[in-house]
């Protein structure tokens, strides 16, 4: 398989992870701080940014990685913080 091709797939996935993370808070199956929300974007985020990377295409990099940094930022706070 070809490294385009490759990283076309890997963007792809990328952003149905965050599409699916966006329809799931917005329909209210996910809340906007738990952990799975987060996840999937820092999963989403971090393929994008490979996606972006591979293509040169480096604000779209840099707004993935920080979109990333922020929702690992948020798990790591969550579990600091006590129980509610």
């Amino acid at each position: 398989m070809n490294s385009q091709l490759w990283f076309d797939g890997i963007g792809w996935v990328g952003a149905v992870a965050l599409l699916i993370a966006y329809a799931l808070v917005s329909s209210k199956r996910l809340e906007g701080d738990s952990a799975a929300f987060q996840l999937l974007n820092i999963s989403g985020s971090i393929l994008l940014a490979a996606n972006t990377i591979f293509y040169g295409s480096y604000p779209s990099t840099f707004v993935n990685l920080i979109w990333a940094g922020i929702a690992a930022f948020s798990i790591a706070m969550r579990k600091r913080a006590p129980s509610r």
